[in-house]
């Protein structure tokens, strides 16, 4: 088979180093790390005007481009499994489900199994829309293994057009409910102060950046000044937990990967249990006792959970919206908080 040529030149402020440039410069749909990059350098895939570069510490200059030289992807033998859905709606061209934390929405070379698509292929008895022979049939989008929430997918490939035509105008409506530390306040100077944050009637926060794949790490989303992808979250208190957490409404404009997590990390107020970018930050026990103190700390996953979906039924134009509760593990987590912010009871004066 022939190998797929995939050109990068090197933007400013990309050196010194081979496979540092690269790292920053490759397309996030190309999906190359680090590792990757420099076992594709040392095997003489890399080149520059003809001539293969091993060496991964060789220096780089802005403007020059590089070719790299992809083995075509091996396809993934996906198996249907009996796992349990919860399907709120289904039809010959579409199905919404609820997703549960802990499942990833399609197969990859490090999860071929359990996944969404192997419960949707057992559900359907094999048949799901593949445009174009994509690796990913039925998903149009999709929510990170450890989201909770709702999943639209589509059945037949006149869905499936419908349904990308729409998230690529951005005119599905998706709302969810997370919690994060602090709570997004308008009379905050250090937020009134950041670049791209601003504040809309009736107290919405709104965040407005460029986002990439961070510089080192390959797995992570950032806030870049120069390139990257247009991104608007927006979000709304919904309950104040003393100040020290928030419930919060987030609303997209656009539909990056990781948008809300990376969005409200750069805030300031990262996601209650986000292991990748929520930070050190902590809650006091001071400020919510130890029991609530203790249900942050041990929360297992980001605390983000897909809570509405709404759109166009791609074939019958009929205007459909769902909403998914939220799951149990955020709802005590939201129990714990509301206890430890609850006015004191009981008591006689002096």
């Amino acid at each position: 088979m022939n190998k797929e040529i995939l050109s990068i030149e090197i933007g400013p402020g990309m050196g010194p180093r081979l496979d540092k440039a690269l790292a920053a410069a490759v397309p996030e749909e190309a999906a190359l790390s680090r590792s990757r990059l420099a076992k594709l350098i040392a095997e003489g895939s890399v080149s520059r005007e003809g001539v293969a570069v091993t060496d991964q510490k060789t220096k780089v200059a802005e403007g020059e481009v590089y070719q790299i030289a992809l083995e075509p992807p091996k396809e993934v033998e996906t198996v249907a499994q009996d796992i349990p859905l919860e399907v709120l709606w289904e039809d010959d061209d579409l199905i919404v489900v609820n997703k549960p934390a802990g499942m990833v929405t399609h197969p990859a070379p490090g999860t071929p199994e359990g996944t969404l698509v192997n419960a949707l292929l057992h559900h359907f008895g094999g048949n799901l829309s593949g445009i174009g022979g994509e690796a990913r049939p039925g998903i149009v989008h999709r929510i990170d293994k450890d989201t909770s929430g709702l999943l639209v997918v589509a059945k037949s490939d006149r869905a499936h057009h419908g349904l990308a035509a729409q998230f690529e105008a951005h005119t599905v409506h998706r709302h969810y409910r997370a919690l994060c530390h602090g709570v997004p306040q308008a009379s905050d100077p250090r937020l009134r102060g950041l670049n791209g944050v601003s504040f809309e009637q009736g107290g919405v926060l709104k965040i407005v950046t460029q986002l990439a794949r961070h510089k080192t790490d390959r797995q992570k989303q950032a806030v870049v000044a120069n390139g990257g992808r247009h991104a608007v979250t927006r979000a709304r208190t919904i309950e104040d937990f003393n100040g020290t957490a928030a419930l919060i409404d987030c609303w997209l404009e656009t539909g990056r990967t990781h948008q809300i997590r990376v969005h409200m990390a750069y805030a300031g107020h990262g996601l209650i249990g986000d292991q990748t970018y929520g930070g050190k930050r902590k809650i006091s026990e001071k400020a919510v006792g130890a029991a609530a103190a203790e249900a942050v700390r041990a929360f297992p996953r980001q605390a983000l959970h897909a809570a509405t979906l709404g759109f166009i039924h791609p074939v019958t134009e009929e205007e459909l919206s769902f909403e998914a509760p939220l799951p149990e593990d955020m709802t005590a987590l939201i129990d714990a908080l509301r206890a430890a912010s609850a006015p004191p009871t009981g008591g006689t004066g002096p």
